[in-house]
């Protein structure tokens, strides 16, 4: 349920209604709209008289909000969410340009990737310190001594890290270190890793799962956001389908979908949605035109030898060719980078 004030309307009588709707037991979420205020109302909600609050003169309406979700909503709050990663926002008129390798093999790699993406204009630097594989037998990541190349090359480079978290064993060292916390597709519905999310002070990057409805993901951000961490990002990524000429489906329907049902920023992994990387450029010009917040890219100076997904990785210099067209579709869809 929402309860919209008239606007202009005062910061006492708003504590006033937050007041009153608590007495009643459930919980609040103010938020703060350019024309009015809205307070958000979570928890049974079957001892409130919604008529009784309509007749308040500061109260313009009270509906009912029938989805599942209720922080994630659009409803909840009308206004794009802009979520600042370290000084990088993400949301509104900005598009994010994550880009860097699948996972961390050296610091010299890292390196040399890192300066490459950012003079191309990539403004966050990827790379997987832990390795979810199929196989057991497949690399897995360099872990922690992964995550410290990470942060020494953000040091050199200034650029903000993304990295996928796994398990709550290293919760509390990525909530130190790391700028923007990834949640990877098989992940996204560990909800008791979710939860443990809501305590973090870090904005989290939330993929979808290879199966999961729009509705199964939203609820995942709630999950998130229930437990106390509003900033979170969606990232779609491919969905499976019963194409096998390429590695997942990616569905750009999900932009539009997302942005019309929830105030989250949304953004795109064209490079594990087809596995190739001769799809990752018109992938991701067209998720741009679609309206997406953001790209995640796999760059690797030599992809013929990468110890993970080199065949959906770009060179820097197919990245930088990209950047460039990006950077002349943006202004045409009201974007900068």
């Amino acid at each position: 349920m929402i309860v919209v004030l008239k606007p202009n309307t005062n910061g006492e009588e708003i504590t006033r209604i937050e007041y009153m709707l608590k007495q009643n037991g459930v919980d609040t979420h103010v938020v703060e709209q350019d024309n009015g205020t809205i307070i958000g109302c979570t928890g049974d909600l079957s001892k409130i008289d919604s008529k009784s609050f309509e007749m308040n003169p500061v109260v313009d309406y009270v509906a009912s909000v029938p989805e599942p979700y209720k922080l994630a909503n659009r409803a909840f709050h009308p206004e794009d969410s802009i979520i600042d990663v370290s000084g990088v926002k993400v949301g509104g008129n900005h598009l994010a340009m994550i880009a860097g390798p699948c996972s961390i093999e050296s610091y010299e790699q890292v390196m040399e990737i890192a300066k490459n993406v950012k003079a191309a204009g990539a403004n966050m630097l990827r790379g997987g310190a832990f390795k979810p594989r199929t196989s057991p037998y497949s690399f897995q990541g360099l872990g922690l001594d992964g995550l410290e190349i990470l942060c020494a090359v953000r040091e050199e480079t200034g650029l903000p890290i993304v990295t996928e978290l796994m398990s709550t064993e290293h919760l509390d060292i990525f909530n130190e270190k790391v700028d923007l916390i990834q949640i990877g597709a098989r992940n996204m519905q560990n909800f008791e890793l979710l939860k443990q999310l809501g305590d973090v002070d870090r904005p989290i990057l939330l993929k979808r799962g290879l199966n999961a409805t729009y509705e199964e993901w939203i609820m995942s951000a709630e999950y998130i956001m229930a437990a106390g961490n509003k900033n979170v990002i969606l990232c779609e990524r491919g969905i499976r389908t019963f194409e096998t000429y390429t590695r997942n489906t990616l569905d750009l329907q999900s932009i539009p979908v997302i942005k019309k049902n929830t105030h989250l920023p949304v953004i795109i992994d064209p490079s594990h949605a087809g596995g190739k990387w001769w799809l990752v450029e018109p992938m991701a010009k067209a998720a741009v035109v679609a309206g997406a917040d953001g790209l995640i890219i796999e760059v690797h100076n030599n992809p013929e030898c990468a110890l993970c997904d080199g065949p959906q990785s770009l060179k820097p210099k197919k990245y930088d060719q990209l950047l460039n067209q990006i950077k002349q579709l943006a202004p045409i869809v009201g974007r900068t980078i």
